[in-house]
């Protein structure tokens, strides 16, 4: 079974007609709040905002991380209520630096489950 029949990500969104956008946007958050804490947000419908009824909504945020090691790690999940929640959360990540890439997965109740990455190198 192949997870491209799950999982859809930029590939998918740039031939859908769909116009609410779901692919996770991933940006770092350097050195904010007093303490100077590192956070990796993630950010469905950045560019167009997704529906939050009760009928259509994202369900949860899960963020991932891949360490320079090659260690995965699983940072967490947000569970998100519709209607009260927008698909904007942010994860406290301790010694971002030993990370070299993060991966958000999302799910919408009616299109299933969406991905979006980011590598470090690449910012």
């Amino acid at each position: 079974m192949s997870f491209k029949n799950i999982l859809k990500g930029e590939y998918t969104e740039a031939e859908n007609v769909m116009l609410e956008k779901h692919v996770p946007t991933i940006v770092i958050l350097s050195g904010h709040g007093g303490d100077g804490n590192d956070f990796v947000r993630v950010i469905v419908g950045k560019e167009v905002a997704h529906p939050n009824t009760i009928e259509h909504h994202i369900a949860w945020i899960e963020l991932y991380g891949v360490k320079q090691t090659g260690e995965s790690v699983d940072l967490g999940r947000m569970v998100l209520s519709p209607g009260n929640t927008r698909p904007d959360v942010s994860f406290k990540i301790e010694h971002i630096e030993e990370f070299k890439s993060f991966c958000a997965l999302e799910y919408c109740n009616i299109h299933g489950v969406w991905e979006g990455s980011l590598d470090i190198a690449d910012i």
